[in-house]
């Protein structure tokens, strides 16, 4: 056999491809427990409500359907393709936001967070922002990977980042997904750029602006805000007011002990914990699972995070491992928020925790973060 020969078939060895099965199967293992922990926090509501102990499991199950429709055409999609619709993404996330503001914005649970038509067809536009901001950064930061170091271009990139989480903020009134969206550009700049310099300021910044803002809307404006500050430093002062879920929900955490009081055998769910299938899920899974089962889920946001490592460190391209850093971070600062919320670690505040909580837009739009990811490991080669 030739050296030519050799050499070819010892090429073809190296060009296998890679699919990151192990992440895949998290996504199914997590959407699956969601189903179940759904149906058991939520079932006593639902009955009273509706007269139905599986309507929100339904509406669940038809959200993530649609959901790992979604993924998989994504997840067989080439990622690349996402480079040409990085700016339509940036701009769509804009005008959506703006939409709140139109007839088509929707008000839900005193909030205008939402758009659409009837509340069957209605989602937050911060959640399609967070996918927008995260594919145009790779974009952008591929674009200028040879001047990130410049001071211009990081205020450039903290300026877009800046412009999503402002309106979100100020329009939809949305701390939270504002704080996420800041979360994501800011993990995603850290990664891409060696100057540390430039993040201890912006962090010093940051915090500083975050505390005048939060003392301007107590003082000025009045706002729940700086309330639910109060209140998360003494919350048994307020027991009938705004620390009454701070305080249920810390009552379900220490009764499930070690162990649990066993699956479905819940007591806080049964309307003491109000809307325990939204952002307070994490306290029901302690209750009934205990300990273990809290640990165990957190281990599995954890496995997964380092699965999204993985998968950066060995992308083809900066764009696409900057995809998947963007990704890393939304999920990340997400279960962090959550976790520390319904702990009393940080003021009460709404955030889902991703894939478990009750809400359709937030899972379609998961799910298609993780079929780019899947998108990406597939153009994964590695040697044999």
């Amino acid at each position: 056999m030739s050296r030519e020969k050799v050499r070819n078939k010892s090429a073809k060895k190296k060009a296998t491809s890679y699919f990151d099965y192990n992440l895949l199967f998290i996504i199914i293992f997590l959407i699956g427990f969601g189903f179940v922990m759904m149906y058991s926090t939520s079932s006593y509501n639902a009955q009273i409500k509706f007269g139905d102990s599986a309507y929100y499991l339904k509406k669940q199950m038809l959200a993530s359907g649609i959901g790992i429709v979604v993924m998989l055409f994504v997840t067989f999609m080439d990622y690349h393709i996402w480079r040409r619709f990085a700016p339509v993404a940036y701009i769509g996330s804009i005008i959506l936001i703006l939409l709140v503001l139109s007839p088509l914005g929707m008000t839900i649970n005193g909030a205008r967070r939402w758009i659409g038509i009837g509340t069957s067809l209605s989602f937050q536009p911060a959640e399609a922002a967070k996918l927008g901001l995260i594919v145009f950064l790779a974009y952008f930061i591929e674009r200028k990977s040879k001047s990130i170091r410049r001071v211009g271009t990081y205020i450039m990139l903290l300026m877009f980042t800046g412009i999503i989480a402002g309106m979100i903020y100020v329009i939809t009134d949305n701390l939270s997904s504002a704080i996420i969206v800041a979360g994501i550009g800011f993990v995603m700049l850290f990664v891409a750029s060696p100057k540390y310099s430039h993040f201890i300021v912006t962090g010093v910044i940051a915090i500083a602006g975050f505390v005048l803002l939060m003392l301007f809307e107590g003082i000025v404006k009045g706002s729940f805000r700086f309330d639910r500050i109060v209140v998360w430093l003494n919350p048994e002062k307020y027991p009938q007011e705004g620390g009454f879920q701070v305080l249920q929900a810390l009552y379900a955490i220490g009764s499930g002990g070690i162990l649990g009081k066993g699956l479905g055998n819940g007591i806080q769910k049964l309307g003491f914990v109000p809307e325990a299938q939204n952002d307070m899920i994490f306290t029901i899974i302690c209750e009934e699972l205990g300990l273990i089962g809290a640990i165990a889920v957190i281990g599995m946001f954890v496995f997964m995070i380092w699965r999204f490592m993985i998968i950066a460190n060995n992308a083809p391209d900066l764009f696409g491992s900057m995809l998947v850093v963007g990704v890393l971070a939304h999920i990340a600062i997400q279960v962090v928020l959550n976790i520390a919320v319904v702990t009393n670690t940080i003021p009460n505040t709404g955030v889902t925790l991703p894939f478990i909580s009750y809400g359709g837009t937030s899972v379609v739009f998961l799910m298609m973060e993780m079929g780019m990811v899947l998108s990406v490991s597939r153009r994964i080669r590695y040697e044999e």
